[in-house]
């Protein structure tokens, strides 16, 4: 069973190798993403090489291996899970679950998180519109595939559908939903740019201003 570290380690390697279409982590962003310092990160990453479930090569960076990138899909899926269980039973915003489940995704079972999952109808995506992995630990689910793009990329006249967040942070959500965006929103882009790095955004009869850089962490698809 690994250590509570090790998952932590597992699963962040994995999501900076995905963001940068799979190229290997360096020391500096694990320890960042973490923060710890890079002496610790070093010294972590003898132990998942001695486990077999990464590699680490000077200058080059660190990849899981096939063996990491399961167990890091096994502890998304209790993540993003466990994520959407608390917002649909326990009526908890989507800014609030994330964290929560960061304490809970060490302690549950895998037969605890498959009755959540069948509980839940298998789920495509969680809270945020990360997509959830499959059962088998190896392979995430495929939503229907639309072109998607960042909110910050639309054109004015664009009508789109929010469809995902990548900054989950619980301050950034709420911003977004003080702004009146939540997942599955469709809206419409008024204005690209509106002057001062703000983009001017229609949601039903409610305009207002999006900050731009705001806007590239929204991934939308069409409506």
């Amino acid at each position: 069973m690994p250590s509570l570290t090790v998952e932590n380690y597992v699963k962040t390697i994995y999501q900076l190798t995905a963001s940068q279409e799979g190229q290997p982590a360096s020391t500096g962003q694990i320890a960042t993403a973490l923060n710890v310092s890079p002496g610790t990160v070093t010294s972590m990453l003898k132990t998942l090489d001695a486990a077999r479930l990464a590699t680490h090569r000077l200058y080059e960076g660190v990849a899981l291996t096939r063996a990491g990138k399961m167990l890091a899909l096994r502890i998304l899926r209790r993540h993003r899970l466990i994520e959407l269980f608390l917002l649909r039973t326990l009526d908890m915003s989507w800014d609030e679950v994330h964290d929560e489940a960061e304490h809970m995704e060490h302690a549950v079972s895998d037969l605890l998180v498959d009755r959540i999952d069948g509980f839940l109808g298998h789920p495509d995506v969680d809270p945020h519109g990360d997509p959830i992995p499959r059962v088998d630990g190896e392979s995430l689910h495929a939503p229907d595939e639309k072109p998607s793009r960042s909110m910050a990329e639309c054109a004015a006249g664009s009508i789109f559908k929010l469809t995902r967040v990548l900054d989950q942070s619980a301050g950034f959500l709420r911003y977004l939903t003080e702004s009146g965006l939540a997942l599955g929103t469709v809206g419409q882009v008024e204005r690209n740019p509106d002057g001062a790095g703000l983009m001017r955004i229609r949601v039903n009869t409610r305009v207002f201003s999006l900050a731009i850089e705001a806007a590239g962490k929204i991934v939308v698809g069409d409506a």
